[in-house]
C-alpha cells in the first residue's frame, strides 16, 4: 500500500512543480522591453492584492519566455513579438496587453533632443559620424544598436522611415538586452540607441523628436506591442487575475502615466 501511495504522490508532485517553490509569487519572465512599467504594474497588483508577490525579474529575451513557460518552469512569460506557428501549436497563448513606442534616446552630452527620420538612417548607416553635423555638440557619434532579431529593431525595421533595408554600420556595438543598450548610451559620451519608450528613460537621457514627433504623439511612426504568454495545461488562478488587472481600467492609468499605450479591443 505505501508502494502505491508513493506511485500515486509522483504525478501529483509534478503537477505542482510549477511555481511551487515560491508560494504566493507570480513570477513573470521573459523580454526587457517596459520592464519598467511591467514593475509598476506588478506593484499595483500586489497592493491590491497581498496574498501575491507580482515578480518581474531581470530580461531573458522574448526567447527565454517562451522556452520557461513552454518547459512548465513558469507560469506567466512576457513577450515583445508575435508566438510562431510552431510555439502556437506547442500550447501557448498570447495576451496583448499594451504597445510601447519605439525610441532613440542619446546620451545628453550629445546636445540633440530633435532628428529628421533622414538625419537617423544616416547615424546608423555610418554616414553622419560627428553631433556636431546635425546641430549638437563636435562629438563622435557612438552607435549602440540590438541583434537582429530583436523585436524593437524588426519593429523599427517595418515602420520607420528609411529603415527597411538599411545596413547599420559595422562601428556599432551590439547590446543584447532592452537593459544593456539604455546602460551602454547612459554611460558613454556621445552614444544613440534605441528600445521601448518608458517615461523612466527621461530622468537620464534625451529621448529624440524624429520628424518633429515625440514618441507618446499620437503620429509617432514606431511601436512594439508586449504580450502576456501562458499555457491553458499550466496557468494558475493568480497569473489569470493578474492578465485581467493589466488589460481593465484602473491598471490604464498606469500605463498611460508610464509612457504605455492600452491595447483597445
Amino acid at each position: 500500500m505505501l508502494i502505491s501511495t508513493r506511485l500515486l504522490a509522483a504525478p501529483l508532485a509534478a503537477l505542482c512543480l510549477v511555481g511551487s517553490a515560491r508560494a504566493g509569487e507570480l513570477s513573470v519572465v521573459g523580454t526587457g522591453d517596459g520592464i519598467d512599467l511591467l514593475r509598476a504594474l506588478g506593484a499595483a497588483y500586489t497592493a491590491d492584492h497581498p496574498e501575491t508577490n507580482v515578480v518581474v525579474p531581470p530580461s531573458i529575451g522574448s526567447g527565454g519566455g517562451v522556452a520557461a513557460v513552454g518547459a512548465n518552469k513558469e507560469v506567466l512569460g512576457r513577450i515583445a513579438r508575435p508566438l510562431s506557428d510552431s510555439e502556437k501549436e506547442a500550447g501557448l497563448v498570447a495576451v496583448p496587453v499594451f504597445r510601447l513606442p519605439s525610441a532613440f534616446f542619446v546620451h545628453r552630452s550629445a546636445g540633440v533632443s530633435t532628428l529628421s527620420s533622414a538625419q537617423l538612417a544616416d547615424i546608423y548607416r555610418g554616414k553622419i559620424t560627428n553631433w556636431r553635423d546635425v546641430g549638437g555638440q563636435d562629438m563622435r557619434i557612438k552607435v549602440v544598436r540590438r541583434e537582429d532579431q530583436d523585436s524593437t529593431l524588426l519593429v523599427l525595421r517595418q515602420s520607420m522611415p528609411g529603415w527597411k533595408d538599411l545596413p547599420i554600420t559595422e562601428k556599432s556595438k551590439i547590446a543584447v538586452t532592452t537593459q544593456e543598450c539604455i546602460e551602454t548610451v547612459r554611460e558613454v559620451p556621445g552614444a544613440i540607441g534605441f528600445g521601448p519608450f518608458t517615461k523612466a528613460l527621461e530622468m537620464e537621457l534625451a529621448v529624440i523628436k524624429i520628424d518633429g514627433h515625440y514618441p507618446t504623439d499620437r503620429n509617432y511612426p514606431s511601436a512594439v506591442t508586449l504580450s502576456f504568454i501562458y499555457k491553458d495545461s499550466t496557468v494558475t488562478p493568480d497569473a489569470t487575475r493578474f492578465i485581467g488587472y493589466v488589460k481593465a481600467t484602473k491598471a490604464k492609468t498606469v500605463l498611460t502615466s508610464m509612457g504605455g499605450v492600452p491595447i483597445v479591443e
